[in-house]
């Protein structure tokens, strides 16, 4: 038998309403802070992804799925959805057409990493990103966003963590001290994070290494070191965050690696998915449209992953039990009134959602496949009704019968 590949899912009809209920709200959501769909192809070209994100980063050197296609290009199953957003902000001019875009997505994604609880290697996610200011404001609007979605499915034992990477000059300088700090404990870090002391120091405060972790505990903050400009962006993001009565923690380890991104950076944490325990994250990326295309259009954006979304509600035990539900079942009383039945039930799917049965069952079969699907009403096509021109409609809630003209059936 050939099966699904490691780490990919087939969402089944039994679990595809808890995708529609999250997509609606994520939805409705967005509208209300004015936030547009975009919907970008499925794969680009990797050098998008190499600059965008970054060659020293794990998703670019180790876990996107690239490929030469017959033109002999090199394209990329997309591994995240922020770089093709600036790629068609960029290619179709929207930051010439409007001074501020308000975007969002929900869209599969790719990356090659070892299947876990709530880590695919196909997984899907929504998020948004605001191309056009530098504005505090939508710093914080960004995190209220989040915020609002996880709280509207449901979602309570969440954190939401906040810190600041400040404007490039600043943590340039730190960079320098922190390598100093670490210069004698080099060889006693891990392999990858030897690796990153050279190409991406800041995400050593990322590594799940004990030894690492040892070391990095008494290591210069970022935060300690921002100059002035920085640390009131930060405050005014707080003092928003506050009065909108968002709570927060500030973690001074929360940090990102590439260079684009400046100022706010956040996650959202949840306590009941293990390990992989982040359900959102994001922040301010204010050099990535110049990176990519030489025009300065500064941005924050999120993303949160839909999978491990749905877990966490599974644990918090906030999914609501979808029961099926139709409007009519046409039930058969007479082998020979299929092509009537048929003919009611087309009628019928003009306004409403309508089954019947193909199988040639007997009535007493059907009237359980009419339970199974959650028949609100069962039309009994057959007998002496039919042929005074009439049918019998239930009424599946009180179990109460009436006779109805076959001729005003619509």
């Amino acid at each position: 038998m050939i099966k699904a590949i490691t780490g990919t899912k087939d969402i089944l009809p039994s679990e595809i309403q808890n995708w529609y209920n999250l997509e609606d709200i994520v939805k409705n959501i967005m509208n209300s802070f004015n936030y547009k769909e975009i919907r970008t192809p499925i794969f680009e070209e990797t050098r998008l992804f190499s600059r965008g994100i970054g060659e020293a980063t794990d998703i670019v050197s180790k876990e996107m799925y690239t490929f030469i296609d017959r033109s002999e290009t090199s394209v990329t199953l997309k591994p995240e959805m922020t770089a093709s957003v600036v790629r068609a902000l960029l290619e179709h001019s929207l930051d010439k057409q409007f001074q501020l875009n308000k975007l969002f997505y929900i869209s599969p994604m790719f990356r090659q990493e070892r299947p876990q609880a709530g880590r695919f290697r196909q997984f899907h996610q929504f998020g948004a990103e605001a191309l056009g200011s530098t504005s505090p404001a939508l710093d914080a609007e960004m995190i209220i966003l989040a915020y609002q979605i996880l709280k509207k499915l449901g979602l309570s034992n969440f954190v939401v963590k906040i810190n600041s990477l400040g404007i490039p000059s600043s943590r340039e300088n730190y960079k320098n001290l922190l390598k100093e700090f670490l210069a004698d404990e080099v060889k006693n870090l891990s392999e990858e994070s030897q690796k990153r002391y050279e190409t991406n120091i800041l995400r050593l405060f990322d590594s799940k290494d004990e030894r690492d972790q040892k070391i990095m505990e008494n290591a210069p903050l970022l935060i300690e070191h921002l100059d002035d400009e920085s640390l009131e962006h930060f405050d005014e993001v707080k003092q928003m965050l506050l009065a909108a009565g968002i709570p927060f923690e500030v973690d001074p380890k929360l940090v990102r690696g590439l260079d684009y991104y400046t100022h706010t950076t956040f996650e959202l944490v949840s306590g009941s998915v293990g390990s992989q325990s982040a359900l959102c994250g994001g922040g301010r990326y204010d050099l990535l449209v110049n990176q990519l295309g030489e025009r300065d259009v500064p941005g924050i954006g999120f993303a949160a992953g839909i999978e491990r979304i749905l877990l966490a509600m599974e644990n918090e035990k906030v999914i609501t039990e979808i029961k099926p539900q139709i409007d009519f079942y046409i039930v058969r009383l007479e082998k020979e009134l299929n092509k009537k039945v048929f003919e009611i039930a087309t009628k019928l799917r003009e306004n409403n959602s309508v089954e019947f049965d193909y199988t040639q069952r007997s009535v007493k079969a059907q009237m359980r496949e009419a339970n199974r699907l959650g028949a609100k009403k069962v039309l009994m096509i057959g007998g002496e009704e039919y042929e005074r021109g009439t049918a019998v409609l239930k009424n599946m809630d009180d179990g109460s019968q009436e006779e109805i003209l076959l001729s005003e059936i619509k």
